[in-house]
């Protein structure tokens, strides 16, 4: 019989500061699955790491469905389908390049279903929360909630964009920001994975672009993608801001954010985990300043990004790791080593 391999979570703990201490995911091998009707196994071929893989298992984004394999920026080929997948020719086929996401299913019923806001789906499922993700050789997946990748972007550097690029351009957004927009300040703090893909995003409609970063190397990329100034999180972009996103999971982040911004500007917080959010003058948010938050994301978001992303092109920096080093991948990442996005690679 197949087996496929995974890293699994069994139990939530801290990712420790040496390769010595024992990492909360464990090496697991077991039978292929086999997938159900509506559903294809995809044999993996890349899986890039998120920070809400690092919240998930070292227990700040609390579990819901344990044991639980992480990852929801997965790429690879179709290997099986379920029952009733076949006969629907707009779903993917064996054979098929296709990406996982985070949303991994909703009720399809529900007022913000029905509305085209199934992020905000009550009943919504998500990759590696609360079902198995792609830090293994194989997952099983609703077919509809899978997306067949355009060509142009190699599996490796693919990854990336479906959570870090999608996530980023709904964050876009959220912030009120698109080509219609041109001319417009954008503020992005924090300049990580998703940030990369969205100043490339947002100096494509034109927007000029203001980065703030405790990294001088991040400083310098963001530079050379285009910002028009880059600084540390204690300075002040040189002209208010018509709206920003915060990738930190930091509320004294949001606070500077907020800040800097123009009278009727726009806080986006790209976070599903935030530390807390500071007490803070309210002159700070008076001329109808906003916060707003962004939550998850919707197959749309997953379809125009990846369309609008091989039209630019949009890059990834991606340091490749095999799929026996997720632990290191996320220890690196909670100490801030790493420029770009993680990809474990499964050979």
């Amino acid at each position: 019989m197949d087996t496929y391999r995974a890293q699994r979570l069994d139990r939530p703990g801290p990712i420790g500061a040496s390769t010595d201490d024992a990492p909360p995911l464990v090496e697991v091998t077991a039978p292929v699955p086999e997938p159900g009707p509506g559903e294809i196994l995809v044999a993996v071929h890349a899986c890039a790491v998120c920070r809400t893989d690092l919240q998930l298992v070292e227990g700040d984004l609390p579990a819901r469905h344990l044991p639980v394999v992480p990852g929801h920026q997965v790429v690879g080929t179709v290997a099986a389908v379920g029952p009733g997948v076949a006969e629907d020719h707009e779903l993917p086929s064996i054979g098929d390049r296709v990406g996982v996401a985070w949303i991994a299913g909703t009720c399809g019923h529900c007022r913000f279903c029905t509305s085209g806001r199934e992020n905000l789906c009550e009943e919504a499922r998500f990759t590696g929360w609360d079902r198995d993700g792609g830090y293994a050789s194989h997952l099983v997946a609703d077919a509809r909630f899978t997306h067949r990748l355009p060509d142009g972007f190699a599996d490796l550097d693919a990854a990336p964009l479906l959570c870090g690029g999608v996530i980023g351009y709904r964050s876009l957004r959220v912030a009120g920001m698109g080509p219609e927009r041109a001319g417009a300040r954008l503020g992005l703090y924090g300049f990580g994975a998703s940030a990369t893909c969205v100043i490339q995003v947002a100096v494509h409609w034109g927007l000029e672009v203001h980065v703030c970063t405790r990294s001088e190397r991040e400083q310098a990329a963001a530079r050379e993608l285009g910002a028009a100034w880059a600084g540390g999180y204690d300075e002040l972009p040189p002209a208010p801001l018509d709206a920003a996103i915060t990738f930190a999971p930091s509320g004294d982040v949001v606070a500077a954010a907020v800040r800097a911004l123009d009278r009727g500007g726009v806080v986006a917080v790209n976070a599903i985990h935030l530390d807390r959010l500071p007490e803070m003058p309210y002159d700070d948010l008076w001329w109808e300043r906003s916060i707003r938050s962004v939550a998850n994301v919707t197959r749309a978001d997953v379809c125009e990004f990846l369309e609008l992303a091989a039209a630019i092109p949009v890059r990834t920096r991606t340091e490749v790791l095999p799929l026996g080093e997720a632990g290191t991948a996320l220890r690196r990442l909670a100490a801030g080593d790493v420029s770009g996005s993680f990809v474990l690679r499964v050979d």
